[in-house]
């Protein structure tokens, strides 16, 4: 069973109707049994990983905080190894075993392929990453070992953001969640602006844009240049709504409970550079990958050939990271060919101040540059994706293609309006924050509560639908 947005704050109005009457000192427990029941309706069974990844986890931190650094390496590999184990095996084993009869086949070796056949444990990648960053993080003393088991569990497996993110710090999060406080009304008001603000995005953006994308990159081939064109536009704002939606509805569900998750997104579509753009997109991977990845390998302290080598390589683990599929590789290996030709000619990001005129140059480049991106990131293959670039770029554009009916799901001219209706009303709801136009910032004003649930509920497309990064 798969959840979609409406299920997961159904589990959440639980957790909070039963936390109110909770003692105190037993609330971290009661979050502890949600989140372990969160996880579990949707397969129990693989609640087991979560569990054996925390014990690992708890146990080396503890023999780590023992020891002086120079002896904890072997507890660190334990951790860093028991979890990415996990991780290929359940992710990754069978897209190297495939890559593996590839290469055998081209060698005209003989191999015989072994297949692993198992359903992928919802948002495993998530946290796996947070769990390994707090081993790594003790290890390099910056923060100390956590002695209560079931309160390190709670951190590991915090029902919030634990199948897509945002990945937190262990100095961030743990702090928080052992120092619970009563619910307050302030609390409340500003978690319901987020959970609608998220919504918003997913059930009346993200969710409608996806009826357009998924008919046309589901047949690529079926349509011109220009359905295709706009389809990856779409696709942009469906994958930003859908998952900046979930954040948004996860930092508003664990305010509720007095926990202020980090923000994911700041607006990354008004970026003008590749490197502002990977500051605002996915913040807690890509600081993630900066601190474990990218800093280890070296970062910009070193000779150019290595630094330019270290964002290559740390953007193709980002877009593996992503999923199992080439798709993916091919995504991270083009940001980090675009990071590198921004450091070479010099390219950096404008001032929102700067001219207006410049200013929407660089921004449209980088967006296109973004678009060429999420071609691959969408395609089904990576002979899609290609055939979907080179239609878009030597085939003839023609304006009738977009004014006819899509597929099967009945996609017509009237959602066609109202999708991109809704892209200008999310962009000019971004740019009154982004460029501080103070008389338009209505968010804050306690109507719009009101007037955001009015939205969804005649706006709203109520199919089941999963959040997309579930999958990840």
């Amino acid at each position: 069973m798969l959840f979609n947005s409406f299920e997961f704050l159904l589990f959440f109005l639980l957790s909070l109707a039963t936390y109110a009457v909770t003692p105190k000192k037993f609330r971290w427990l009661q979050l502890l049994i949600f989140s372990y029941g969160f996880y579990m309706w949707w397969n129990p069974k693989y609640i087991l990983l979560i569990v054996v990844s925390t014990l690992i986890d708890y146990w080396c931190s503890l023999q780590m905080g023992k020891l002086p650094k120079v002896k904890r390496k072997p507890f660190l590999w334990l951790s860093i190894l028991s979890n990415l184990g996990i991780l290929f095996a359940f992710k990754y084993f069978n897209f190297f075993a495939d890559a593996a009869q590839n290469i055998s086949t081209f060698l005209n070796i003989s191999y015989s392929k072994p297949f692993f056949e198992v359903l992928l444990p919802m948002g495993i990648s998530f946290y796996t990453f947070q769990t390994m960053s707090f081993s790594i993080d003790v290890y390099n003393d910056k923060i100390k070992p956590e002695k209560h088991l079931g309160i390190f569990a709670l951190y590991v497996s915090y029902f919030p953001q634990l199948v897509a993110g945002p990945i937190e710090r262990a100095s961030h999060l743990l702090p928080q969640i052992k120092n619970f406080h009563a619910i307050h009304w302030s609390n409340i008001s500003i978690g319901f602006r987020w959970i609608i603000l998220g919504l918003i995005k997913k059930v009346v953006i993200a969710d409608r844009l996806a009826l357009y994308t998924d008919s046309v990159y589901n047949n690529p081939s079926n349509f011109g240049a220009l359905t295709l064109v706009l389809a990856t536009m779409f696709f942009a704002f469906q994958i930003y709504c859908d998952f900046s939606g979930y954040s948004d509805i996860a930092v508003g569900v664990a305010r509720f409970f007095n926990v202020k998750l980090m923000e994911n997104f700041k607006m990354p579509y008004f970026s003008t550079s590749i490197s502002e753009f990977w500051k605002r997109w996915h913040i807690s991977l890509s600081t993630w990958f900066r601190d474990y990845v990218y800093i280890p390998l070296g970062g910009n302290r070193t000779v150019k050939w290595k630094w330019y080598y270290n964002l290559f390589v740390t953007f193709l683990i980002s877009g593996l990271w992503h999923g199992a599929n080439w798709t993916f590789v091919i995504w991270g290996a083009l940001h980090g060919i675009f990071l590198i030709l921004a450091i070479v000619f010099n390219q950096k990001g404008e001032e929102k101040n700067t001219s207006t005129f410049k200013y929407l140059i660089k921004n449209i480049w980088v967006f296109m540059l973004v678009l060429l991106g999420w071609v691959f990131f969408r395609a089904n293959s990576v002979n899609e994706g290609f055939y979907i670039v080179k239609t878009i770029v030597s085939s003839s554009w023609s304006i009738s293609q977009i004014f006819t009916p899509i597929g099967s799901n009945n996609v017509y001219n009237l959602d066609l309006m109202l999708s991109c209706f809704w892209i200008l009303g999310l962009l000019f709801f971004e740019a009154a924050y982004f460029f501080n136009w103070n008389r338009f910032k209505i968010a804050n004003k306690p109507a719009m509560i009101s007037i955001g649930v009015i939205i969804i509920f005649l706006f709203g497309v109520f199919e089941s639908k999963q959040f997309i990064y579930f999958q990840f």
